[in-house]
């Protein structure tokens, strides 16, 4: 069963919503986690899960999520994944705790698009849902936020983890998102008149003590100007020590760092640095973009004209041709399985290649004897190989590796001095990427 997840759509940002309550240490799991679901299936709408997950993927359903909940319970906690296998994507991590521990429900929520919530009653949905949840569960915090803002603000994280490391939790007000609960103990350090006079959208005491907290109505906008001034009243007024004009300053630069930004890439490795970007932090992508529009790479030195070409010097030339094929090889045994597409030696398998050894840091990764040894032998081999095989090239074997060229036209290439030059670090994966020499070469070819 396929399911979606938030990064299936690169680019976007998505909604995170992240709750910590505590739970009746006598009551049954089922009992006490039905006003959890009920809430969610009355207030979800569409991006309800559709799929369970805990020692296998099933269906969305209360048996089964009974079920996948009891499969995976030990003496001290239990878990449960849900998703979608639909847009909009979801994921939902449910983590439940057990004495010993202070028993406990850390949820943590991902949908995707955040411009689900631009509509104004889906964004008071969802505040619906976490009002019953914060109702039901006495909160330590909750919120709900932009994924790639939320990165920006550098508040702490939430979850157990979180709170064993700061032992009595959130003892202040780090940051206010779009949608805060805050729990009584923390209304209390605040002062709860002070709390509930805080100018929002909409603040809310609940019976339990906590107090519910939304600066503006649609979570798609908090990057507006008017949401931020928003956001920045409330945080100062909960925070009087804070300067408003400071705060709301680094709420705008914020929102001027998450403007996307067109990639004009350089046509040579267009669609490589395309997937760099996808693989970037939604909140670093704008930045990380204009970086590699100014960025050019280098033109390639691993040439030299066909009238200067270095004889062969090898004493079996069928040989030496044969060692690189094995070099190739290499190569393809490494990598067939990230890179099913190595198996064609296409000039769209060089830009897979080049991709994958940027996204595992193969040069700060691996030893660098492995590398010289292996490694660039066999990139080297497998990147002359394409220039054989779809440029008409022609290999021209040397005794020292750095030295066999492919003739291409009216020039010879150095595939395997190329190579060394690409493996040196993780930047040289794309100074020196194979598919630039492959175009370049392309359009020498005459």
């Amino acid at each position: 069963m396929k399911v979606l997840g938030p990064g299936d759509v690169k680019g976007e940002d998505s909604l995170r919503l992240t709750f910590e309550g505590a739970l009746e240490p006598q009551a049954a799991l089922e009992t006490v986690l039905a006003p959890f679901f009920q809430a969610l299936e009355d207030h979800a709408g569409d991006w309800m899960p559709e799929v369970v997950s805990g020692r296998r993927r099933v269906k969305y359903s209360r048996a089964n999520l009974w079920k996948a909940l009891e499969e995976r319970r030990d003496e001290r906690s239990t878990d449960a994944w849900l998703y979608r296998t639909r847009r909009p994507t979801l994921e939902m991590s449910l983590h439940v705790w057990f004495p010993p521990l202070p028993p406990a429900l850390d949820v943590m929520t991902t949908v995707q698009p955040l411009t689900l919530f631009a509509e104004e009653e889906r964004s008071r949905q969802l505040v619906e849902m976490v009002r019953t949840w914060a109702s039901c569960y006495p909160v330590t915090h909750a919120a709900a936020h932009s994924v790639a803002d939320r990165a920006l603000a550098g508040a702490p994280d939430f979850g157990r983890d979180a709170r064993t490391a700061r032992r009595d939790g959130f003892d202040r007000i780090y940051e206010v998102f779009w949608l805060n609960v805050f729990g009584p103990k923390l209304v209390e350090t605040v002062g709860r008149e002070r709390m509930l006079s805080t100018p929002a959208h909409r603040v809310e005491e609940l019976p339990n003590g906590s107090v519910l907290l939304v600066t503006w109505p649609t979570a798609a906008d908090f990057a507006s100007d008017e949401a931020r001034r928003a956001q920045a009243r409330a945080h100062v007024h909960l925070r009087p020590d804070l300067d408003f004009d400071t705060v709301l300053r680094t709420l705008r630069e914020r929102s001027a760092s998450l403007v996307p930004v067109e990639p004009r890439f350089h046509p040579d490795v267009a669609p490589l640095l395309s997937r760099v970007v996808e693989s970037v932090a939604s909140h670093e992508r704008p930045r990380r973009i204009a970086e590699l529009n100014a960025w050019r790479p280098p033109e390639p030195e691993e040439w030299r004209p066909a009238t200067a070409v270095l004889p062969s010097d090898v004493g079996n030339a069928k040989r030496a041709l044969e060692q690189y094929s094995l070099y190739a090889e290499q190569l393809v045994a490494l990598l067939h399985t990230k890179v099913p597409s190595v198996f064609e030696a296409t000039p769209e398998s060089l830009g897979d290649v080049d991709y994958q050894f940027w996204h595992e840091d193969f040069p700060r990764v691996f030893e660098r004897q492995l590398i010289d040894e292996h490694a660039v032998p066999s990139t080297g081999a497998y990147l002359g190989q394409v220039l054989v095989r779809h440029l008409g090239g022609t290999w021209i074997p040397r005794q020292k590796l750095d030295e066999a060229q492919v003739l291409v036209g009216n020039r010879v290439w150095f595939p395997f001095a190329r190579a060394r030059h690409y493996m040196r670090s993780c930047q040289s994966l794309l100074d020196f990427s194979l598919t630039q020499l492959y175009r370049v070469a392309q359009r020498h070819r005459g």
